[in-house]
């Protein structure tokens, strides 16, 4: 898998079009935080290639993390993963919990957006 690639849980078919904007304003810092990753999934990251331990990649869980929980609460789940993430560790399959109040869809690049009222 390439590092650049989310796993298929963390993109969807949700679009910005038809949206209010006063709806899109809550979700202003968690999207800010995911375009920041996405520029660091597809420089620095992209250029160490595949050394995480865990899958998915630290980045890629951040991106998850920041999805499901929000900025701070996605943000301190990121951080406490790369924490764990050492030459000691074990590594393996480390899913991001769902966020249980997660009422948003995600577009193909992995940026969050309200439900639509269709």
């Amino acid at each position: 898998m390439s590092v650049a690639t989310l796993p298929t849980g963390y993109v969807g078919h949700g679009g910005w079009r038809g949206i209010q904007f006063w709806r899109l304003l809550p979700l202003i810092p968690r999207n800010i935080l995911l375009a920041l990753l996405h520029a660091y999934r597809s420089t620095v990251s992209h250029a160490y290639g595949d050394v995480c331990r865990y899958y998915p990649t630290c980045s890629a869980y951040a991106v998850g993390a920041v999805q499901q929980h929000g900025a701070v609460i996605g943000g301190a789940r990121a951080f406490w993963r790369i924490l764990r993430c050492h030459p000691w560790a074990s590594g393996g399959v480390d899913d991001v919990p769902p966020g249980r109040r997660f009422r948003f869809e995600l577009t193909p690049h992995g940026f969050v957006v309200p439900l639509r009222k269709d």
